[in-house]
């Protein structure tokens, strides 16, 4: 079987690995990974950060003094939503062009098309580099896999590029924002529902600051390439009757940052920003990522892609934010590239597809990127 269809096929078998997170539970699917590498001559080491939550890290070196090329994805996706999906989200259906299944375009199209161009390229004798995977798990609550990963150094060895796959419709970016979630909560005192002025409602003090939230400035320039940083209440939850003055509620707050901006300095803004009543708790600290465009690396793989797309790529970052937030610094900080398959408009969506035209154009592309790497 030719490598594109190779990662077609790998495709819909990931697909039928159910790796909805919350739970996650990878460790099965990011097994089945590791015995496909290990056959073709790679070095894997599985870590997990918790029961069945298993990450893993692949390396085959190459002969020379070059750093290893990195590629990387993850294995968990997100929940099936609550509307009813037209076709098994499990099945790897296709129709026409499309191959239909949760985590199809996020990013389990873009895993395969990487491990079977690697697997290809390790087969080419006289390598001078080599080719490292971390493949993780937990991305999609806050890349808990990929930070226990870069906690180990010594999993890791050194690379000298990292490309990672998540759905970019095979577009390549330079960049993505980062992320800081947190959950700002507030307390009061419990009393009848019928008698309010005996209780302090903690609900009222949550909508006060959620007001205030509202008109939050960050007091910053955009971004030429990943514009503005942005806030969003995404949760909100308190009290435990109707008929009782709730002394507990939380909001969830999901900011978005750029460059140049400093979680801590944000975390510490807002903290004072809402006052004495609220506190904040963080959940998520992730790191924006962004590479000069005019790195030799990436002005390569722009060389690459112009083939695919029929257009030369001009830089351009993700509002969402990868593994690359804990990989890069990791590594060292490499020239870092966010290039995958998936159709950035159909992750998190009900009957998610990714197009097979681009998982074969994404492991031709990678091959090609992974052969300029480590045979030159």
């Amino acid at each position: 079987m030719e490598t594109t269809e190779a990662a077609v096929s790998l495709t819909r078998k990931l697909l039928s690995f159910n790796t909805i997170n919350p739970p996650g539970e990878e460790r099965d699917c990011a097994h089945y990974l590791g015995k496909l590498l290990e056959r073709g001559g790679f070095e894997v080491s599985f870590h997990e950060f918790a029961d069945k939550r298993t990450s893993l890290v692949a390396r085959l070196d190459g002969v020379g003094n070059k750093d290893n090329i990195c590629f990387s994805g993850h294995t968990d996706t997100v929940p099936l939503g609550n509307a009813d999906w037209s076709r098994d989200p499990f099945g790897g259906e296709s129709e026409g062009d499309k191959i239909y299944g949760r985590g199809s375009s996020d990013m389990k199209g873009g895993l395969a098309a990487m491990v079977e161009a690697a697997l290809a390229v390790a087969k080419s004798p006289r390598r001078s580099a080599g080719i490292t995977l971390v493949i993780t798990a937990g991305e999609e609550t806050g890349c808990q896999g990929a930070y226990h990963v870069a906690q180990m150094g010594y999993a890791l060895g050194r690379v000298g590029a990292l490309l990672v796959g998540e759905p970019t419709a095979n577009y390549p970016l330079v960049g993505h924002k980062g992320a800081l979630w947190l959950e700002a909560r507030t307390t009061g005192v419990t009393a009848h529902g019928s008698m309010p002025e005996q209780g302090v409602n903690a609900i009222y003090k949550a909508a006060q600051a959620l007001v205030k939230l509202q008109s939050y400035q960050f007091g910053v320039a955009p971004h030429p390439l990943l514009g503005s940083p942005t806030l969003n209440v995404g949760t909100i939850s308190g009290g435990s009757n109707i008929n009782i003055v709730p002394d507990q509620a939380a909001v969830g707050i999901d900011i978005r940052t750029i460059p140049g901006q400093k979680n801590k300095f944000i975390y510490e803004n807002l903290q004072s920003y809402l006052g004495e009543e609220v506190g904040i708790k963080q959940l998520v600290d992730a790191a924006s990522v962004l590479t000069d465009p005019g790195h030799e690396w990436v002005q390569e793989v722009f060389d690459i892609m112009k083939t695919f797309l029929k257009e030369r790529p001009e830089p351009k970052g993700a509002t969402y934010f990868t593994d690359a937030s804990a990989l890069k610094p990791a590594f060292g900080d490499p020239p870092t590239i966010v290039l995958g398959p998936g159709e950035p408009t159909m992750a998190h969506k009900i009957d998610e597809f990714c197009c097979i035209s681009k998982i074969k154009k994404a492991t031709e592309a990678y091959m090609e990127i992974a052969k300029r790497w480590c045979l030159s």
